[in-house]
């Protein structure tokens, strides 16, 4: 696994032995063979693994390294995969895919045909539930573990939420059911950024593992039963002092009162403190039916020191120099189109007071790290709750504001109700910015802006545009900031633009598009997004850009019809969404009805994309220009 005393990894001293206790460890059951110490030595290693793999891969490092303990203490306590364990998000889960038989496909991590950065049900039996979007571990752990009940079946299952995911309503929600049923689920609650009471030496430590045990336990138990039919005022008085106990212990009241039995907070990097923790859960008796969340405090990057002390904790990565921690990023030759957007939203805030800037837990993402460094009083960060910031932009724009939500097409999916009741239905100017459009390469399915078109055009009241290079999407910015008559969306891909020059803002006039290039073969291809320049390369068509897919530009298509006796239009989205609005026009309007016309519609396929680099996605999704030129063929 090369060198493990590399001095830029720190804290693993266990690590840097001969003999590598990892190498004996291809499945989780392997782990029952090592002792307390060897355990903490294999953690060490795993940690170096990492390190190494996701140098060569790229990816998301911080979180892994967080994680590694967890990960360790779980599997050798638990019996996987019959136990279940959940992984939230699941991009901490590459210490999981080294433990549960993937290490031989390890440095296939997010690459054509390789190992999903992700967990992924149908890549490994240890991988309970699939994951990319943040706070469905409780969820999913509490139906597995009432699904167990039901079946009679003895099963542990463990969900690992990180306390960035717990700012999304959904995990409350969970927990809150969850407590009410008396669930038999572990929650551990890997709190890695806003920890309150951090433990502290061994009186810490030990009191964790002694509210863990089953005396303590025991005595509780039967200390509720026998206060069950006591009058109220005595069973108040004895909730309130083992509550105050238990707060001089450190306990959590919150999730005390939801139902659950707190643990912590404890050392999350501590294998001597989670070993024995997890084991008395996991030997608890058949009859101990209640819900457990373990506090346990750790830090992104732990160990490595380049990702210790990155601003983000190295979240996610390029490939990299293990020793330097230096990144290989290639020098782009355009900006990207996230920086266009974040820029040209700063030059309208400069000259509108009125707009504010909101994201969800996405402020580097979107790119309005950039926008709060000058507005920091207009900038919202509003955590993983894209709920909730639909909704808060909603009331902004009561108030006469103009709140941008700058939201990934994957994420602003988790909004839907909201951006159809609190939005579209009252028709308030919210403006949508809608990063990550069409297909994002590593990130694979989970992340892919594939559905934002079909899911936002069947809304009345919104318009939706589509930028189709980088001064498109500065244009675009100016017209969404200009725009007061109800909801505007504009969608743009991941990525660097072409390099085209940015030109002084203007309004685009709504529901218009344009005419790219004339061609002569009396074949037109209507584009709607980034695949205008896949569109240009195909020699001797007409090329247009909708720039709008709502209102549509009927006038246009009017004229691509009565000129050209084939149209076809292209789209970074799914079916149901810019063709099928042109599908219904043309037969609404009886262009179809002599079969003078022929038509066709290019999207993406009806499957979701496994990761890969764009360019190989969009090849296989027949949305490049060979696949267009194919297409043409086939119709002649």
């Amino acid at each position: 696994m090369g060198n493990p005393d590399l001095k830029m990894i720190d804290g693993d001293k266990n690590a840097n032995t001969s003999s590598k206790l990892l190498d004996r460890v291809n499945v989780p059951s392997d782990l029952k063979q090592f002792n307390n110490k060897e355990l903490c030595q294999i953690a060490g290693e795993l940690r170096t693994a990492t390190i190494e793999t996701v140098s060569k891969t790229g990816g998301h490092l911080g979180a892994s390294l967080g994680v590694i303990e967890i990960t360790t203490a779980i599997h050798a306590v638990f019996d996987t995969p019959h136990d279940r364990v959940i992984w939230d998000v699941g991009h901490q889960a590459y210490p999981h895919k080294l433990l549960t038989g993937r290490k031989d496909r390890i440095t296939t991590l997010r690459t054509e045909n390789g190992l999903s950065g992700f967990t992924k049900r149908a890549e490994s039996e240890y991988d309970a539930f699939g994951a990319g979007h943040s706070s469905t571990s409780i969820s999913a752990g509490l139906g597995m573990a009432i699904g167990a009940k039901h079946k009679n079946i003895k099963k542990h299952v463990i969900s690992v939420i990180g306390d960035g995911a717990m700012t999304a309503g959904m995990a409350y929600e969970a927990m809150n059911n969850a407590g009410d049923l008396d669930a038999r689920m572990i929650v551990i609650l890997n709190d890695n950024d806003m920890s309150i009471a951090p433990p502290t030496g061994a009186l810490s430590k030990y009191l964790a593992k002694l509210v863990s045990g089953k005396t303590y336990r025991g005595a509780r138990e039967t200390v509720k039963k026998a206060l069950s039919n006591a009058p109220q005022p005595i069973r108040k008085a004895a909730a309130h002092a083992e509550e105050s106990a238990r707060l001089a212990m450190g306990a959590g009241t919150m999730f005390e009162d939801m139902g659950f039995y707190y643990i912590g907070p404890v050392d999350g990097h501590d294998m001597n403190a989670l070993l024995p923790i997890l084991r008395n859960l996991r030997d608890q008796d058949d009859d101990a039916q209640f819900p457990v969340l373990i506090h346990a405090v750790t830090q992104k990057g732990k160990g490595y020191h380049p990702a210790e002390q990155s601003s983000d904790k190295m979240h996610g990565v390029a490939k990299f120099d293990v020793v330097s921690g230096a990144q290989s990023k290639s020098t782009p030759s355009a900006p990207s189109y996230t920086s266009v957007f974040a820029n040209s939203l700063m030059r309208e805030a400069r000259n509108d007071k009125d707009i504010i800037a909101i994201t969800a837990a996405m402020p580097s993402g979107t790119g309005l790290d950039k926008f709060e460094q000058e507005f920091p009083e207009r900038t919202y960060d509003v955590g993983i709750a894209e709920q909730h910031a639909v909704t808060f932009a909603a009331g902004l724009a009561c108030e006469g504001l103009k709140p941008f939500a700058a939201i990934y097409s994957t994420f602003l999916q988790r909004a839907y109700d909201q951006v159809v009741h609190d939005v579209a239905i009252q028709k308030l100017p919210v403006r949508f910015a809608i990063d990550r459009a069409g297909l994002v390469g590593a990130d694979g399915a989970t992340h892919a802006g594939s559905f934002d078109i079909a899911y936002l055009g069947c809304l009345p009241n919104f318009v939706l545009m589509a930028a189709s290079d980088e001064n498109e999407l500065s244009l675009m910015t100016h017209t969404a900031a200009a725009y007061d008559d109800g909801p505007i969306a504009f969608r743009f891909p991941r990525g660097e633009g072409i390099g085209v020059e940015i030109t002084a803002p203007k309004i685009l006039e709504i529901g218009k598009g344009y005419i790219a290039r004339e061609g002569n073969n009396g074949i037109a291809l209507l584009s709607y997004g980034g695949r205008l320049q896949e569109c240009l390369a195909v020699s001797d068509c007409t090329v247009a850009d909708a720039r709008f897919a709502k209102p549509l530009d009927t006038k246009l298509i009017d004229d691509l019809c009565k000129n050209h006796h084939t149209l076809i239009t292209i789209e970074e989205g799914s079916r149901g969404g810019f063709g099928s609005f042109v599908a219904e026009y043309l037969s609404h309007s009886g262009k179809l009805d002599n079969g003078s016309l022929k038509f066709r519609t290019m999207t993406l396929p009806d499957h979701f994309a496994d990761h890969a680099a764009p360019l190989a996605q969009y090849a296989y999704a027949g949305l490049d220009s060979a696949a267009i030129k194919n297409l043409i063929k086939s119709i002649r």
